[in-house]
């Protein structure tokens, strides 16, 4: 049984790190835990880690020791191959290699470089340890400066030299091809390899081909003055600025790295205007050579703007630096997450996975894991796009997830909110988003407003409600949001970040409504633990429900854990298993699993049942060895507020698992409830589950 794949290349520079990021996130959807290795990685400097290792570690938090992930460095196995050691190379690259392979599902092996000392041996060495490794090989290879015959027969020959040493090639993946090209590309290499290899064809991305500001920095040795946090910016181009300044801005072109020497003020502040003007496009950043740094007032104005761009200073005079920073080739590295997350959907974009995986991933799911989890919520959440009303605009952490989401392009949003103060706000957290994507709307001075209240009057008027009373609710952002929602203007509403549950679900309760045949709303949490997902229920809104009501909140769940992708196994626990316990509170939790069993017969449900042997197979074999759920249940029911919202936060706090919720269910349409101690991730979270919410109506 197939559990790894090996990136493979015949040459340097063919951004194969794109396809080890992209199969990364895609494998993570798709199995439980996965490895990452490097047989042979660059040289280091001491105490420092590989580029790409870092990376893909940090990136996915994969909980890897970076020691554990390579064998040995380029220089260790140049040394050890001219000794005629090239065995001992192998048996430890094998050794290190199997360690990895017996804590995974799955291993994504990356190839060496072919860059520096050695390049001329690599194919051969790469070809050999995947032989030696057993696994099959993904070879990629890049389009620039090569006709399409010459391309073709380059990557024919790779693929010759894997199959004649043994070595099974599942996809050969043609990438930094010129966009125009990609269909001609695609056919070509079709019409020349064997029917059965996979073949993927990715363009060439001018923003993942040229280096960010740091990497720059690092080449140059510069040392940056300001704008730090804007560090990993990304350059398209660099110019030189020694012409006059009223010259000089017409020179100026989006993501441009400006080269001048450290006296001349009128260049700096020039850039540094233009920068934030609407008039002209953003820059990357600004050199500054031979050693001279501003002087106090320029330096004291320039502390002063509201937005600073990454300003560097280099000894180095403005020649050589021009040289210097014209050969920087980029590399992804692990600080970069735009370049990263670039990568990923370029890739998701380009290469059909499922293809691919079907050849490669011949190893048996062990079920649901949190990170299979979460990436089926954002996979699935792309399918159908939703728009999502987010009120608390004047809460930073909304502003953050909001430009997280628009970054993954997941879902369209709207923030409620002072336009100028969102966008204040914004540039305050050094967030980089197109404000033309995030739809702002000002409830009061919204064009909707009056439209609104005049709905909400109709709506409740039998209840007292005055059009003054509705115009005053309206301006609050509960209710304009959940109006939103209610006349279909958004799909669904997050809220509760600054305001309690009760603010956030009134609104949803007095006109958005309950579902047919649905009295109680309750509440769901995804518990993401170390192997697996659980549902908890209810452990946000209703403080004490009786049995009626009890069941109604277990059918809900199962329900939600169904839309989910987890089959559910319900137990409704209690301080007893069985037939044991005796009194009120017991006899509640057995009368509402008597109920779910006659109106759902279709579910799997036990209760009573103690929260142990719900969940532990051998306590649960143990205390009800005939039930179908114990030992096994991933759908807990609770039977109070007090109980349920206690037990999710001890979970939570005591196993580091990710909590996500709570989702709401029973309304009509999804309005889903925050934790007023939330974080960016919960937001970002609970956001992606409303919108898979909205799909199902």
């Amino acid at each position: 049984m197939n559990k790894a794949i090996y990136i493979a290349t015949s040459e340097a520079n063919t951004g194969k790190s794109i396809v080890a990021l992209g199969l990364m996130s895609m494998l993570l959807g798709k199995t439980a835990k996965v490895g990452y290795f490097r047989p042979i990685i660059d040289d280091v400097k001491k105490g420092k880690n590989d580029n790409h290792i870092s990376t893909i570690i940090s990136h996915f938090q994969l909980g890897i020791d970076p020691k554990e992930a390579y064998a040995c460095t380029r220089k260790e196995f140049i040394s050890m191959r001219n000794k005629g050691k090239e065995g001992e190379i192998i048996d430890t690259i094998i050794e290190k290699y199997k360690a990895l392979e017996e804590k995974n599902d799955f291993v994504l092996v990356e190839g060496s470089d072919f860059s520096g000392e050695g390049s001329a041996i690599e194919l051969d060495a790469n070809i050999e340890i995947a032989k030696n490794l057993g696994i099959p090989a993904i070879i990629v290879s890049s389009g620039i400066g090569k006709s399409l015959s010459d391309f073709t027969e380059g990557l024919h020959l790779a693929y010759d030299s894997f199959k004649e040493r043994e070595v099974e090639v599942l996809a050969v993946i043609a990438n930094k091809v010129q966009e125009n090209n990609i269909e001609k590309t695609k056919i070509e290499l079709k019409n020349n390899l064997p029917k059965d290899i996979f073949v993927g064809v990715i363009p060439l991305i001018a923003s993942l081909n040229n280096p960010t500001v740091k990497e720059i920095a690092t080449a140059i040795d510069a040392k940056i003055l300001f704008g730090e946090e804007h560090i990993n910016n990304q350059t398209d181009s660099f110019t030189v600025g020694a012409m006059q300044l009223r010259n000089y801005l017409t020179h100026l072109k989006k993501d441009n790295l400006i080269i001048t020497p450290g006296d001349r003020a009128d260049i700096i502040l020039g850039a540094l205007q233009a920068n934030i003007s609407s008039n002209y496009p953003s820059i990357a950043g600004i050199v500054l050579t031979g050693g001279i740094l501003p002087e106090e007032p320029i330096v004291k104005l320039i502390e002063g703007l509201s937005q600073i761009i990454p300003i560097l200073s280099v000894e180095q005079g403005t020649f050589g630096t021009a040289n210097k920073i014209g050969s920087v080739r980029s590399h992804m590295y692990a600080g970069n997450t735009p370049k990263i997350t670039q990568s990923i959907n370029t890739f998701e974009k380009y290469v059909e996975f499922d293809q691919l995986a079907e050849k490669m991933a011949t190893f048996v799911n062990g079920g649901t894991t949190p990170r299979m989890f979460q990436y089926n919520l954002v996979k699935r959440a792309k399918t159908q796009r939703k728009h999502i009303v987010l009120p608390e605009g004047n809460d930073d952490r909304i502003i953050a997830a909001a430009v997280r989401l628009l970054d993954t392009d997941i879902v369209d949003l709207t923030i409620l909110g002072d336009k100028v103060a969102i966008e204040s706000a914004i540039v305050r957290l050094g967030l980089i988003v197109d404000i033309n994507k995030l739809n702002i709307i000002n409830p009061i001075e919204s064009e909707y407003f009056n439209d609104f209240a005049t709905t909400l009057f109709e709506l409740r008027k039998h209840k007292g409600l005055t059009i003054k009373m509705a115009e005053d609710l309206m301006g609050d952002v509960s209710y304009f949001g959940t109006m939103m929602v209610h006349k279909g203007l958004a799909d669904g509403m997050v809220s509760g970040a600054a305001h309690t549950t009760g603010h956030t679900i009134l609104p949803a309760l007095q006109f958005v409504k309950t579902k047919p045949g649905v009295s109680v709303v309750s509440s769901v949490f995804f518990m993401c633990l170390e192997d697996r997902v659980s549902v908890f229920g209810d452990c946000a809104i209703n403080p004490n429900p009786n049995s009626e009501q009890l069941a109604e909140i277990a059918i809900s769940s199962a329900e939600s854990s169904i839309n989910f992708g987890i089959e559910p196994k319900i137990a409704m626990l209690s301080y007893s298993s069985g037939a044991s316990g005796k009194g009120e509170d017991v006899d509640i939790v057995r009368e509402a699993t008597e109920i779910v069993k006659a109106k759902r017969p279709d579910l799997k449900v036990e209760g009573p049942i103690q929260y142990d042997a719900a969940v532990d197979p051998s306590v649960g074999k143990s205390k009800m060895p005939d039930s179908e759920v114990a030992g096994q249940a991933n759908v807990l029911i609770f039977p109070d507020l007090n109980t349920g919202n206690n037990t999710y936060k001890a979970v939570q706090r005591e196993t580091g698992a990710l909590a996500i919720g709570p989702m709401l269910q029973g309304l009509n349409k999804p309005v889903n409830d925050l934790s007023r101690g939330c974080t960016i991730d919960d937001i970002f979270n609970t956001v992606i589950l409303t919108a898979i919410q909205a799909q199902g109506l």
